[in-house]
């Protein structure tokens, strides 16, 4: 098939079934659910799927495995001007505490906001999460180096601004502390303090390291960045990226089912003075376990669903940079990478306790349309797993294949669009079910995740 022939929409739907584990809490550290088909479900959100996608392509590329080895990548932290310091300390020499604080300053001046600089552990830390690419800091660090007289003698104008207006606020409240227990003796005071305050201007950054610090920021050529997309509102004339990647929560096809694990951890040193313990007495002041809990864990079938549109993806590697015949190069790589994660990647919360991470799906459903199609509505019933015999589905893993295979056939016969559908089972039960169904013309059975795109 040519590239030409191919639609916009890829549509993947994966069934998978999980046993004993919790991917995702919410504030309350207990599994999140929906309510959907009148019964509560247990949800995997889209946002911790994403993650676990974008991170497995991203090591993939770093380790150079993958369609994307060697490509240029993101990272999304609030550690930048962290970073950048770092840069300048290691690569360009410079005094540590310097090389922070001119980063922070370059960068807070660019129009990134950071947290309370009264507080250690945020002083650095941008406020919000900002998603680059991943030799950004040393961009920017290369950059301040480059310029160091004119950014080191606007930092100190620009650091003393700052402290002078600091002290005008503390004036101010102080002002208005005393005018409320006074407020004719304290008015002329608050109001000289509001206007001292207003007076006190920043110096602003000059544009070439403005321009500097944008470039290194904005997503350039970073695929995972041209996938998922990224959203910067602190800096309006930074360049966002509308996503090429729309994910779906993947929630249970039956009802929730849920149970409070009770554990005891054992105290190492306790135990061993109870084993050497000489006296009766001793061995019982040691008696009991280290600690003790609860923990909430879940089981059941999962249907997600996750959709990439090739058009978008393309547009933004050609914004970035590339010309048409690097984008369509580098458009083809990532859909290969995309589909390997939505098959092999999964959320690591507990994944020790649980050994979540080594779940494999038990069908993965691909093909290609002019628009999306999620097919959740294929599980608004859920699936009663009771015996065939007494009017049950059976087995949920078995039950949503034979749903969401018919709910396909269904659709797709209405809809000319649907086309180059191939299925992928890691489970030799569902294998044989395919062939009991009859897999219709249209449709190809695989044997590899890379397979599963033309």
């Amino acid at each position: 098939m040519t590239e030409a022939l191919r639609s916009q929409f890829l549509s993947l739907h994966l069934i998978e079934t999980l046993a004993a584990v919790l991917p995702v809490r919410d504030e309350n550290a207990q599994p999140k659910t929906l309510v959907f088909g009148g019964v509560e479900r247990h949800m995997i959100t889209s946002q911790a799927r994403r993650r676990a996608e974008r991170v497995h392509a991203r090591n993939r590329a770093n380790a150079g495995r993958g369609a994307l080895k060697g490509r240029s990548m993101g990272v999304r932290t609030r550690e930048w001007a962290i970073l950048a310091g770092r840069e300048l300390e290691s690569a360009h020499g410079w005094e540590k505490e310097k090389a922070l604080a001119t980063a922070r300053a370059v960068m807070e001046a660019s129009g990134l906001k950071f947290g309370d600089p009264k507080k250690k552990t945020v002083a650095n830390l941008t406020k919000v999460l900002v998603f680059a690419p991943s030799d950004a800091a040393s961009r920017i660090a290369d950059h301040i180096a480059g310029q160091a007289a004119e950014i080191e003698e606007w930092r100190d104008a620009y650091l003393e601004a700052q402290a002078r207006a600091e002290a005008a606020k503390k004036a101010r409240r102080a002002a208005r502390k005393k005018a409320a227990s006074s407020p004719e003796a304290e008015e002329t005071e608050e109001t000289s303090t509001a206007e001292a305050a207003a007076s006190v201007t920043l110096p602003p950054l000059p544009k070439a390291t403005r321009d500097a610090v944008l470039l290194a920021l904005a997503p350039r050529d970073a695929v995972d960045i041209a996938l998922y997309g990224r959203f910067l509102a602190e800096i309006p004339d930074s360049p966002n990226v509308d996503g090429a990647v729309q994910t779906g929560h993947a929630f249970t096809v039956h009802e929730a089912e849920q149970i409070e694990d009770f554990y005891a951890a054992a105290d190492d040193a306790k135990l061993d003075r109870k084993r050497n313990a000489l006296s009766f007495l001793d061995a019982a002041d040691d008696a009991g376990a280290g600690m003790t809990g609860y923990q909430s864990l879940i089981s059941g079938t999962f249907y997600r669903h996750a959709v990439l549109d090739r058009t978008q993806l393309r547009t933004n590697l050609r914004v970035a940079g590339m010309d048409e015949q690097e984008a369509e190069t580098a458009a083809s790589e990532a859909e290969k990478e995309f589909v390997n994660a939505f098959v092999e990647a999964f959320p690591e919360a507990k994944k020790n306790s649980t050994a979540s991470t080594g779940s494999l799906p038990a069908l993965v459903l691909a093909f290609e349309g002019e628009r999306p199609y999620n097919y959740a509505s294929a599980f608004q019933r859920p699936v009663d797993e009771g015996p065939v015999s007494t009017g049950g589905e059976g087995p949920a893993g078995p039950a949503a294949v034979r749903r969401l295979l018919r709910h396909h056939t269904f659709v797709s016969r209405r809809r000319e669009d649907l086309r180059t559908v191939r299925v992928l089972t890691y489970d030799p039960e569902i294998d044989t079910l395919l062939g009991e169904l009859g897999s219709p013309e249209s449709l190809t059975v695989v044997e590899r995740a890379e397979d599963l795109t033309p």
